[in-house]
C-alpha cells in the first residue's frame, strides 16, 4: 500500500488509476450521484484505504476508500471521517467500512 502526506494526494493517485467516481455516503448507501447509482453493502469492494490525521488537530482525522462495483462498472473515491467524527450508525455499509480500516 502506497503512503500519502494529504488526502488530496491519495485521491489524485486513486484518480490517475481509473478511481473516478465521486462518491457520498447517504445513510445505507454509498452514492454515485452523477450517474444515478445507490449502492448497498453488497454492490461493492473496498479495494485500499488510506487514513489521515489533520496538521493542526490529530482528532480530525480522515480516511479515503477506494471503492471497486463489478455490479455497476464503477470504481470510485469515498472520503470520510473516522475516529471522533466518524458516522456511527449501525447500518451494514458502516459496518463493511469499518470492518476494512480496523484490519
Amino acid at each position: 500500500m502506497k503512503n500519502f502526506e494529504t488526502a488530496l494526494d491519495a485521491i489524485q493517485d486513486l484518480n490517475k488509476r481509473g478511481y473516478t467516481a465521486n462518491l457520498s455516503l447517504e445513510g445505507d448507501t454509498i452514492d454515485d450521484k452523477a450517474r444515478g447509482i445507490k449502492m448497498t453493502a453488497d454492490d461493492f469492494e473496498i479495494t485500499e484505504f488510506y487514513r489521515f490525521e489533520g496538521a493542526t488537530n490529530p482528532s480530525d482525522m480522515s480516511i479515503v476508500y477506494a471503492i471497486d462495483s463489478e455490479k455497476n462498472n464503477l470504481k470510485g473515491v469515498l472520503m470520510n471521517a473516522y475516529g471522533v467524527y466518524a458516522n456511527n450508525s449501525s447500518s451494514a455499509i458502516e459496518a463493511k467500512l469499518n470492518h476494512n480500516h480496523m484490519k
